[in-house]
Formats: C-alpha cells, structure tokens, sequence
C-alpha cells in the first residue's frame, strides 16, 4: 500500500496515538515512543512524524531527545516556545538547559513515576 503526503502511514498514526497520552507536565523521548512501538531504531522517524503533525493540537513539544533537549523546537515557530510550553507545565530544566528527565520522564506503557 502506497500513501500520498496528505494520508499520513500507519507508523506516523501510532505516533500520534502515543503523543496523545503524553500528561501534562511529563514528557518522553523519540527512541521511547519507537520503543514502546516496537521499533526501537526509528527513534528518526518518531521525528518526522512529529514534524508532520506540527500545525496540530497534538502536544509534540512534551517529546524531548535522550538527553532532554529540546531538539524538536525549530517546529515550534522561535527558539523558546517549546521551552516556554513545558515551563508552563511546571516541568524543571537542569542548569544545561536539558529537561529534568529524573523528575519529567513518562515511558510509554510504563505506569505513571511518582
């Protein structure tokens, strides 16, 4: 089955299923979401279907790299939006402009930390 730029592939769709259920306030990474999809070296890909969904209500700037960079925040319309999104959800920054990934990280499928 072939898809066009406006029918978004299955893996894309899944991707978005996950960044859904993303909490307020928590946020996960590319490889963690193409984990809990099964496909764990298609951490690039969670990327671009992020990237895709970009102009939608889908909370996309709660997905940070494995490192808690906001590496995603070029799609987010200036440097510190992203930044500025996760502030506002109370979600701490170490000194290195990381997110605190210790206090913020959600894993797909994996009970809420406390």
């Amino acid at each position: 089955m072939t898809t066009s730029k406006q029918e978004p592939n299955d893996f894309f769709r899944r991707v978005w299923d996950v960044v859904a259920q993303i909490p307020r306030g928590k946020v996960t990474t590319y490889g963690h979401i193409a984990r809990s999809l099964g496909v764990g070296s298609a951490a690039r890909t969670v990327g671009w279907a992020l990237k895709a969904a970009a102009e939608t209500p889908l909370p996309c700037h709660r997905v940070v790299n494995r490192f808690g960079a906001l590496s995603g925040r070029m799609h987010f319309g200036g440097p510190h939006i992203m930044e500025d999104l996760l502030r506002s959800e109370g979600v701490a920054f170490t000194d290195d402009g990381c997110v605190d990934l210790g206090a913020h990280l959600w894993v797909p499928g994996e009970a809420e930390r406390t």
